[in-house]
Formats: structure tokens, C-alpha cells, sequence
């Protein structure tokens, strides 16, 4: 954050920077010392309870914002939704209030304080508060004051964030990097090894699978989305086509004369809105249709209104002097070819009952008024009727399984120093992308395989694509131990942060388990 302010100089990111730090500092006076609202944020609703000690809604809102806030001004923009569920700002935000309230709890335990002294410091190092390179009280103050807090209350703050921070380095602090862990890193990084395989993909093993019944029909059981049949309806409908009734409609200069200006951009010429007289016959034209499709609408609603109790679709049609068309059983995603480009009318047949009628429904075509003549629910087909399909499937489930079965048991085969017709993949580096000649890219298999002498392997295969592969180290050449001696002491540093960081993980790791916690999980939850 501190890093934000470096280089953004403009006031306006100064003080937003500042407001996070503040609500940041509010949020851990009140949750870590129990300042205000009794330390728990009054008897209201909760995020989290922590050994008995809650969470406030209040509490976990703050934290959620404030590190929304953070993503924003890293993006430079507002974060999208789907964005804000892949990196789980929701869960990032209670996990973070929970182990502050771990940390401080066990930071008491272990006497950890800090000073006026070291407050004051951390204070005057923020680049916020200085003016020319140096510690500005005026501007402290200002500060302080155009945010309403006052410098007391930050302080306290400030303390609290620092006590976490010592406690937290404290757990750093004790982590060594041993000899035999940088000389795993140096030897990882250096070494080069082939390794011999075996890999089996579904394609592979696919013909070797043979199913009973028996076994189809447990498939079919399991899966039953996947062999569902689509509910189906079978229509009887009438159509009124509206072109054939502009003919029979008249419109009046008036009318003309409104639906040029209600559609005035429909009128457009290349210099411009083109006056009436220009285009009248079109006009006119337009206005027929529209009002014939309004008269052919309200026709077609009352007749059907009038008569809906009767379900009777032949009445209706005798009255509008229509002929009835009718449908075999179709579903909604292959309607008949009478109603393709119909979605709207299809939407309208699926919903109505056995026996009922439904409309008017308007189309580019004309307006329909419907019947469902016949309903045929979702179901499940018996495995006699699509036992082709479900075979289909149910091979290539299997086949997968089949392909890990096999590298599994070429696994414990190589491990256990068996003779087994194997392919090489040459000899290669360490990557961390996990980039494996013939292979693919593993960072698993990478790791892993780096960790192992000549002759040894894995006890379990490696997926990589859809392949499955049983490996075994069968050369490894090893970087001169001089270089090692040479190294040592810079790759021991460099190694350091993540080690540091991986010891602090597992210690807070280890205060949740001990921790009595429970989650309102429908607060957190991503939708």
C-alpha cells in the first residue's frame, strides 16, 4: 500500500490510501482489543465467532471493502463479479479477521509489546504524513482531522497493527534454512534426469472395455441428466396472417400524419429527415400494417377470451375463420418446421396444460392462439430403448478409470524395480512451470520427480492431459558439490522468504485447529 502512495503523488490517492489505513486500524482497535460495542460489535447479527468472541457483521463488512478497495486501485478499475468469486474476496476478508484475532490472543500469551517508541517511529515513516522526505506534524494532524479520527485512536491503531506484525516475524524469525534443504534446492536446480514412462490415455484402453447389463443399467441409474428426454408437446393452433388484413384497413390523413411523427427516424435520408410528401405511400403503408396488426390483435384476444372456458380451439377458429394446423409431439429445442424461428410461441406451448388454450402470442408471422393438444413429460427412456447411447458413454467413464487403474499398477511395477517396456524423455532441467520433455507440463511431476535418486519412482502416476503416466528416474547427473559450497549461502537467502512464509502458514494453521470457530457460512457464501 505504502507503495501505492510512493508513486501516486496526487492528493486525492493520499487520502484515499489513508482511509483504508484508517478503517484497517478501527477494525483491529475493535476486534483485537475490544474497543467500542464491548468488543463484539453490539448483539446484532455476526460473521464469525472466534472461541466464543464475535465477529460483527460491521467488522467483516469493513475488511471486505477495504480489501475490494485494495484489488481496485491495483486494477484500476471496479472489480467484476465474476472476478471477485475467483480470487474470494468474501472468504480472504473473514479469514483475515480470523487470524488477527488468533494472532493478537496468542501474541498476549507470548508477552509481545511494543513501544511509544516503535509507534511513533512506524508513524513518522509513513510517506503520507512527511513533506520534503521528512515527518510533517501539521500534516499528521490534517490528516487525521479531514478523516474525523483522532490521534490518539490511531495510534492505538498503528499499535495493534505492529503487535501482529511482531508476533507474526516472531514465528519468521526462528526459521533456519538447513543445509540439506539448500543443497535439495541447489541439486533441484542443477541436476539434470531422464525419466522412463508409461502412459495410458481412455483412447488407449477403450477397446478393452466390455460392460454387462447389469452394469449399463447402473450407469443409466447414475446418470440420468445425461439420457433424460426433453418434455414434448403436441399443438393444435390457428394463425392470423396480419398481411393479408391490410388490405381491408384504412387509414385517415391524420393518422398518417401521426405515425410519420411518432417515427420520424425511420424517415432518414442522406440529407437528412425526409418530408412526408416524400415518402406517403410508405407511411401509409407502414400505418396499415401496424393498425391492421392492432385490430387483428384485439380480434383475436376477445375471440379467444370470450371462449377460452369452452377449450374449444375449432369454435375460436370457425368464429375467425381460420383452419386449424396441428403438430406431432416436438421439444423446445427441435420444434416442427412450422414453428422454427418461433421461440416465443414455443416458450407459450410449454407452458400450458393438457387440454388448454393459450395466446394470443403476436409474431413476425401473424398471431397464433393455441391448444396443447397433448403433453409429454421428461423421462428417463429404459436401457432397452437407448442402450447404444448409455453403452457409448458408459465405455468412455470406464475407460478412464481404466487408464488410472493400469497407471497405478505401473507404478507400483516401476517402483518396485520391474522390467517394464518403457519410453524416455531424454534428459532435462528442473522447471518450475513443471515442463517435462514428451510429456507435457506437470508441476506435480516436476517436483516430485526432482526429489528422487536414479532408479527410484513415484509410488503413484501423474495425470497430465488426459493421459495418465507411471514414471521412474532412470538417469540423474549431478552438479559438481564445489558449486554447491560456492552457492550456498545466497541460495540459503534466497530460499529463506518462502520458507519463512510456508513456517508462519503452518503456525496459524495450527491456532485454527486449536481454535474453537464457526462461520455464518450464508454470509460468505459466492453466488
Amino acid at each position: 500500500m505504502l507503495d501505492i502512495i510512493r508513486k501516486q503523488k496526487e492528493s486525492i490517492i493520499v487520502k484515499l490510501v489513508f482511509v483504508i489505513i484508517v478503517l484497517s486500524f478501527i477494525g483491529t482497535i475493535f476486534l483485537v482489543w475490544g474497543k467500542g460495542s464491548d468488543g463484539v460489535g453490539g448483539s446484532g447479527g455476526y460473521a464469525a465467532k472466534v472461541n466464543g468472541k464475535k465477529i460483527t457483521l460491521e467488522q467483516y463488512q469493513n475488511a471486505y471493502q477495504r480489501i475490494r478497495s485494495m484489488y481496485q486501485q491495483i486494477y484500476g478499475q471496479s472489480i467484476p463479479p465474476e472476478m471477485e468469486k475467483m480470487l474470494g474476496l468474501k472468504k480472504v476478508a473473514l479469514d483475515g479477521l480470523i487470524d488477527n484475532l488468533l494472532v493478537a490472543r496468542e501474541a498476549k500469551s507470548l508477552g509481545i509489546e511494543v513501544s511509544k517508541e516503535e509507534v511513533s517511529g512506524s508513524i513518522e515513516a509513513m510517506p503520507m504524513f512527511q513533506k520534503d522526505g521528512k515527518f510533517s506534524f501539521d500534516q499528521y494532524q490534517q490528516l487525521l482531522k479531514s478523516n474525523r479520527m483522532t490521534a490518539n485512536d490511531f495510534e492505538e491503531g498503528q499499535e495493534a497493527e505492529l503487535i501482529l506484525k511482531k508476533t507474526r516475524q516472531s514465528i519468521k524469525d526462528k526459521v533456519t534454512v538447513s543445509d540439506a534443504d539448500a543443497l535439495a534446492q541447489f541439486k533441484k536446480n542443477n541436476d539434470k534426469i531422464e525419466l522412463e514412462y508409461v502412459a495410458y490415455s481412455p483412447s488407449d484402453v477403450i477397446a478393452e472395455v466390455k460392460l454387462s447389463d447389469a452394469e449399463l443399467n447402473d450407469y443409466l441409474q447414475k446418470n440420468q441428466n445425461e439420457f433424460k428426454t426433453q418434455e414434448k408437446v403436441a399443438l393444435s393452433y390457428v394463425l392470423m396472417d396480419i398481411s393479408s388484413q391490410v388490405a381491408k384497413v384504412s387509414v385517415s390523413d391524420e393518422e398518417i400524419q401521426t405515425f410519420y411523427q411518432k417515427n420520424i427516424d425511420r424517415w432518414q435520408g442522406k440529407d437528412g429527415i425526409m418530408p412526408l410528401n416524400e415518402v406517403r405511400e410508405k407511411v401509409k403503408l407502414e400505418a396499415a400494417k401496424q393498425k391492421a396488426a392492432k385490430q387483428a390483435y384485439e380480434l383475436a384476444a376477445d375471440t379467444l377470451f370470450k371462449n377460452i372456458k369452452s377449450g374449444d380451439l375449432n369454435l375460436i377458429a370457425g368464429k375467425l375463420g381460420l383452419k386449424i394446423q396441428e403438430t406431432p409431439l416436438f421439444p423446445a429445442n427441435n420444434p416442427v418446421a412450422a414453428l422454427a424461428g418461433e421461440a416465443v410461441v414455443v416458450k407459450k406451448a410449454l407452458e400450458l396444460k393438457q387440454g388448454e388454450l393459450g395466446g394470443p402470442v403476436e409474431t413476425a408471422k401473424g398471431i397464433y392462439i393455441l391448444k396443447a393438444r397433448e403433453r409429454k413429460a421428461a423421462s428417463v427412456p429404459a436401457l432397452s430403448e437407448i442402450k447404444p447411447a448409455v453403452e457409448e458413454k458408459a465405455k468412455v467413464a470406464k475407460s478412464i478409470e481404466l487408464a488410472k487403474q493400469k497407471a497405478e499398477q505401473a507404478a507400483k511395477q516401476l517402483a518396485a524395480k520391474a522390467n517394464l517396456k518403457t519410453q524416455s524423455t531424454g534428459s532435462f532441467g528442473y522447471s518450475a512451470k513443471g515442463d517435462i520433455p514428451a510429456v507435457g507440463v506437470s508441476p506435480e511431476m516436476a517436483d516430485a520427480v526432482f526429489k528422487l535418486t536414479a532408479g527410484q519412482a513415484p509410488a503413484t502416476p501423474f495425470k497430465v492431459g488426459n493421459r495418465w503416466f507411471a514414471v521412474r528416474v532412470k538417469n540423474r547427473l549431478e552438479a559438481p558439490q564445489a558449486d554447491f559450497q560456492k552457492t550456498k549461502e545466497e541460495l540459503k537467502k534466497s530460499m529463506l522468504p518462502k520458507q519463512q512464509e510456508e513456517a508462519l502458514a503452518a503456525w496459524t494453521k495450527g491456532l485454527r485447529e486449536k481454535a474453537k470457530i464457526e462461520i455464518n457460512q450464508a454470509l460468505v457464501a459466492e453466488k
